[in-house]
């Protein structure tokens, strides 16, 4: 008897931290951590610094331009490393962060100015990322651009 109570009390033990480790991370924390996870993609962006633009990729990276345009990741990636094209350092204005279980849609503006192939551009747009938690980490899977009138 005193074995089988101690198995119980075991048994319960295990049920309380499994519970305790699959207990919901807190929404704030979580969309703290996406919003600083996004502006360091940003900044990686700018500086074009590929490891951290990756890093921050899933394997399966989608993207809709605002012409309509799409590409995968590596070809997204490539656009942003092209030699002929320089990105300003820029501000996200209004970001939200909607959370859906393991996945998040982080939407906001962007007025973006820079040179590509010697020209200055400027543009203004509104966007969606989606970001999946996959094995505890956040990578973004999909960015959809539409562009804003000026």
């Amino acid at each position: 008897m005193t074995t089988r109570l101690a198995s119980l009390g075991l048994t319960i033990a295990c049920a309380v931290l499994v519970a305790a480790c699959a207990a919901p991370a807190d929404p704030r924390s979580t969309e703290q951590q996406l919003i600083a996870q996004a502006d360091a993609w940003d900044k990686a962006i700018v500086r074009k610094d590929r490891a951290a633009i990756e890093s921050n990729m899933a394997s399966r990276f989608f993207h809709i331009g605002g012409d309509g345009s799409t590409s995968e990741r590596d070809e997204f990636v490539a656009d942003l490393l092209d030699p002929e094209l320089s990105i300003d350092p820029y501000a996200v204005e209004d970001l939200r962060v909607r959370l859906h279980g393991d996945t998040a849609l982080l939407s906001a503006t962007t007025r973006m100015t820079g040179r590509y192939k010697g020209k200055p551009f400027e543009t203004h747009y509104r966007y969606i990322d989606t970001y999946v938690r996959e094995n505890g980490h956040w990578k973004i899977v999909a960015v959809q651009i539409t562009q804003l009138k000026k």
